[in-house]
């Protein structure tokens, strides 16, 4: 109840990674997990249970340009309608094109920007809002979208940095994670929380200390941990 009652929305990080922590592949932008793990014998067989647990994630989602730019939706045929709210942040990595496909694809298409020559202002369409920010608060934001759009519950699925964002700015109040069995490496792969390091005994409070409530075996030595944000 206690998380019911705030200004924002009940937040989930729910993300796919590696035994080592990685949401990527590798460092370049042409690798991803989405498109090689089913390439790859020993993690193809049960990738499917990612996406079926996905499918059963809140109805307001999170995102950013940039990874579904990564995806392709710039240049994708447009989609069909989907009962889910989408909420991306981004700056210049939509095209006129990326913000139409979501507003074919959401419910409500909310973008959060801080470009004031952003694309989707030329865009009309009813289910397109624009939360338009001098300077970037994710906090301001997520009030936003509860106060003006109802959104009670949103899963975040960004990259790394952003995450790093939501994490320092105590936005999490959840993480579940599909834990694919593979180690990746490279320091310079996206991971989980990547960002600003912390470099200060006085800073440690900026951790996100978690607390354990499930952990479920999957098929093909796949793992789902989830946790409650307490610190």
């Amino acid at each position: 109840m206690e998380l019911l009652r705030r200004n924002r929305p009940v937040t989930t990080l729910f993300m796919l990674m590696s035994v080592d922590g990685k949401i990527s592949t590798g460092a370049a932008d042409e690798l991803d997990v989405d498109r090689d793990f089913p390439k790859i014998t020993g993690l193809r067989e049960g990738l499917h249970q990612y996406y079926e647990i996905e499918q059963t994630t809140d109805l307001w989602s999170f995102n950013t340009g940039r990874v579904q730019a990564k995806m392709g939706v710039n240049t994708a045929q447009m989609p069909e309608k989907s009962p889910v709210s989408f909420v991306l942040l981004d700056n210049h990595h939509l095209n006129e094109h990326g913000v139409r496909y979501f507003c074919a694809r959401s419910k409500q298409f909310v973008l959060i920007t801080t470009n004031r020559d952003h694309p989707a202002f030329a865009v009309m369409e009813e289910n397109l809002h624009i939360i338009f920010q001098e300077k970037l608060s994710l906090t301001d934001a997520f009030t936003v979208l509860k106060e003006q759009f109802g959104c009670e519950r949103l899963t975040v699925q960004s990259g790394g940095t952003v995450n790093g964002l939501l994490l320092r700015e105590k936005l999490f109040d959840f993480v579940d994670l599909v834990v694919a069995p593979v180690l990746i490496g490279g320091k310079d792969t996206a991971t989980l929380i990547d960002g600003q390091s912390l470099y200060a005994a006085s800073e440690l409070s900026r951790l996100g200390v978690l607390r354990l409530i499930d952990v479920t075996p999957l098929q093909d030595s796949y793992l789902r941990l989830r946790y409650q944000v307490i610190g």
